[in-house]
């Protein structure tokens, strides 16, 4: 992994702890930028088509804050900027971030018993050449019944306002409600890693 790290550089564009911590897993160093973008704004037909929608934006909104020719030198490696979205998808509604700890409570109730859809994307841009490539990954994660008292404290904790569907599979309070992960739980996460890997080599 040294010699990969040597070759590129790479921009995370997500505040995300555990698209920090997927990322870091796979063996790379990279910095950390983030977009500020009105992600209700953005509407598409398909969770598909959203999530690499909302990338795209973010990237979008990261390039515009970045000097470009910073990095455009020929003795630079290249760098790589890395945006992601990722939504749920339960009983064939999109559901982003929950607005308000009543509509948290009513998502994390739905999964109780039943269970729901992850669409993730990624987006790999490369600041050098101006490659562009992105593509997305799907998952569903069944649940056993959550009592009302779990529920309660996922949001006393707030751990359910922060993602997609106030759905955070990794989180102590929810995991031991996971009944199985269809499909890889680092998507579920926020960064499929097999995705990512493939688009940074698609990029370079």
């Amino acid at each position: 992994m040294a010699s990969k790290r040597s070759s590129f550089k790479i921009i995370l564009g997500s505040s995300s702890v555990a698209r920090r911590r997927i990322l870091a897993e796979m063996g790379y160093e990279f910095t950390i930028v983030t977009a500020d973008i009105d992600e209700k704004g953005i509407r598409k037909e398909t969770p598909e088509e959203l999530v690499m929608a909302l990338a795209e934006a973010k990237a979008d909104a990261i390039l515009s804050k970045l000097q470009i020719k910073d990095y455009l030198a020929e003795d630079l490696p290249p760098t790589l900027l890395i945006t992601a979205d990722t939504v749920v998808v339960y009983k064939g509604t999109i559901r982003e971030k929950p607005s308000s700890e009543e509509e948290a409570r009513e998502f994390v109730k739905g999964y109780s018993g039943s269970h729901g859809g992850v669409v993730g994307s990624v987006l790999v841009t490369n600041l050098k050449t101006g490659t562009r490539k992105g593509g997305w990954e799907r998952a569903e994660v069944y649940f056993y019944d959550i009592p009302d008292e779990v529920i309660d404290n996922m949001i006393e904790e707030g751990i359910s306002l922060n993602v997609a569907g106030g759905l955070m599979l990794e989180h102590p309070l929810t995991l031991p409600f996971v009944e199985s992960v269809v499909g890889s739980t680092d998507c579920v996460m926020g960064l499929s890693k097999a995705l990512t890997e493939s688009l940074i080599q698609e990029a370079l």
